[in-house]
């Protein structure tokens, strides 16, 4: 038997007994020294730049979205200032993020709901959020978490795909919702802000859904998948 398939045995005996609690707190010991300060990369000024910007942020970069909001915000300060707005008026600074007509329509009615529910200000309760337009449980999970430190896990892209290449969830999560469900069941209260953008930023640049960075990971040597795959290429 070759030290190859003797490693790789040995890593899935590994993770046969390794307990789940185990498996999280190597994770939350790594990214509590190596990542002290995560926190979202959108630049906002207060809740209503925050909600705007994360409702742009969907299925776009961070980095595009920080290049449209100044001028947006500047134009459209508060609530009040959007609701008035017209939903090609918004377009018109945008129009550069994906899907920016819907994202302009959606931003208008949300400032018109807040003028009209909320007296221009950001609620911070999960269904109010939810019922507005354009915002969904991940936007408003990450408002909570965000704007007024909840432990609230918001699921995207990012924090699926890591979540369970390091082994935090198993194949039986196959939604956000459950993902998310698994992740805050086993992180401490206190710390799910924060792991909510370690996931993210271990995602966004060293994790990636194509080509993940893997020699360079701090966690591949309890990381589920970097783990095999070193294991796999040393065979």
């Amino acid at each position: 038997m070759g030290n190859g398939l003797i490693r790789l045995l040995s890593i899935i005996i590994f993770y046969t007994f390794m307990t789940k609690k185990e498996r999280y707190g190597q994770f939350i010991a790594y990214f509590k020294e190596a990542m002290p300060e995560a926190n979202t990369e959108l630049h906002y000024g207060n809740p209503f730049q925050l909600l705007c910007a994360v409702m742009l942020s969907a299925q776009c970069t961070d980095k595009r979205v920080n290049m449209v909001t100044p001028a947006l915000f500047e134009a459209y300060p508060t609530p009040l200032a959007m609701s008035m707005a017209t939903k090609e008026d918004v377009l018109f600074y945008v129009k550069s993020v994906s899907y920016p007509n819907s994202k302009a329509e959606h931003l208008v009615q949300m400032a018109k709901l807040l003028m009209e529910r909320h007296r221009g200000e950001v609620p911070g309760d999960f269904d109010a959020l939810v019922a507005l337009p354009g915002v969904g449980r991940k936007t408003a999970n990450v408002m909570l978490s965000v704007a007024w430190g909840e432990a609230r896990m918001a699921v995207d892209t990012h924090v699926f795909r890591v979540s369970h290449r390091i082994g935090l969830v198993g194949d039986t999560c196959t939604t956000p919702y459950a993902v998310e469900k698994e992740l805050v069941k086993n992180i401490p209260n206190e710390l799910i802000p924060k792991a909510h953008h370690w996931l993210i930023l271990h995602g966004r640049y060293v994790c990636k859904s194509i080509k993940p960075r893997c020699e360079e990971c701090g966690i591949k040597d309890f990381c589920k998948k970097g783990m095999l795959n070193h294991s796999t290429n040393k065979m």
